[in-house]
């Protein structure tokens, strides 16, 4: 339980150091809270970093990390000017107590009710999809487990989930290889549009060819996909008008500043109110997924599980936002 100190055998927790420590310590009593804390801070790289990731004040992390070392006998961090680095007993300890905090949580999960979190979850979700479609995922848990405390950060930047000490994220289009372990809640559909206004100026592609005489909106450099029947085109569009966030090259379109890739849930409301056009649907882009990636590990929190599936059960009673509804048999299968 929170608060509780359980007993961490110092002897094999850093044996390098176990002469000196030993004979000073014996057994040394770790309050879990404070044991945790420091993996925070080790995680992080310092204790004004921790304090954000935990959402607590500095002087809190700072006097939970020295009650570890005074428990310990030994120095695991030292200060420095741009926050902190493991000394080398820190670096052998912080595998230990990273273990011994995961295997704590899970005990817990395990006498708990039914059906009930608690603790902490940090949740990464993109800008552009996060407050309209996916908070609401998130109210709904919080109001099912009221002692879960929920931190989401609302970015369309790449987020290292590891570095920036998150439990999990959720990631949307065509998920790229990296380490961490990924499960697919939905697929995401998409499609090129323009307004009305735009295709009466410039007319409407019907072809992959006829795309580099029109202007596309783009958030970088990046490649557009295109099925023509079981084979997929790339293209590289160009245009002169860039964002990172695919609410605005929505509204760029909206505009008739010119062509947009975009995902059905963006631009579901343009589309019935007539703002924007789908165009070349002859050639619909390949599915994409909306993903829970996490860390590395052998077991998913449960509270992680419990948001998965939260967030598949929402996508499949809102099938008409995402795209779900619409049949074309050129479209790849959802993976």
């Amino acid at each position: 339980m929170p608060g509780r100190s359980i007993v961490v055998p110092v002897r094999d927790a850093v044996a390098p150091f176990s002469g000196n420590l030993c004979r000073r310590t014996g057994n040394a009593e770790l309050n879990i809270e404070d044991l945790q804390t420091f993996v925070a801070v080790a995680d992080a790289g310092g204790i004004s970093a921790a304090a954000r990731r935990l959402g607590v004040s500095k002087s809190i992390v700072s006097r939970r990390l020295f009650r570890v070392e005074a428990e310990l006998g030994v120095q695991l961090l030292v200060r420095t000017t741009r926050g902190g680095a493991l000394t080398e007993a820190g670096i052998t300890f912080r595998d230990h107590a990273a273990r011994a905090s995961a295997e704590i949580d899970a005990a817990r999960e395990t006498i708990l009710p039914t059906g009930e979190l608690r603790g902490r979850l940090r949740v990464a979700m993109p800008l552009s999809f996060g407050p309209t479609h996916f908070a609401p995922v998130l109210a709904k848990m919080a109001q099912h487990h009221p002692q879960l405390h929920i931190h989401t950060s609302y970015s369309d930047r790449f987020v290292d989930l590891i570095a920036e000490g998150f439990d999990c994220a959720i990631r949307v289009g065509y998920l790229q290889d990296s380490n961490l372990i990924a499960k697919r809640v939905g697929p995401i559909y998409g499609r090129l549009v323009a307004s009305p206004d735009y295709i009466k100026a410039h007319g409407s592609p019907e072809t992959v060819e006829q795309l580099a005489s029109h202007q596309a909106l783009m958030q970088g450099t990046e490649a557009w996909q295109f099925m023509d029947g079981d084979k997929v085109v790339t293209v590289q569009p160009q245009g002169r008008f860039k964002a990172d966030n695919a609410l605005a090259l929505a509204a760029a379109a909206a505009a008739g500043l010119g062509i947009a890739w975009l995902p059905d849930c963006i631009t579901h409301e343009y589309v019935v109110s007539g703002a924007l056009v789908p165009v070349m649907t002859r050639y619909p882009p390949p599915s994409a997924g909306a993903y829970v990636v996490r860390p590395p590990g052998q077991h998913p929190a449960r509270k992680v599980r419990i948001l998965i599936e939260m967030l598949i059960q929402y996508f499949a009673q809102n099938s008409d936002i995402w795209g779900l509804d619409r049949q074309n048999t050129n479209r790849s299968e959802p993976y």
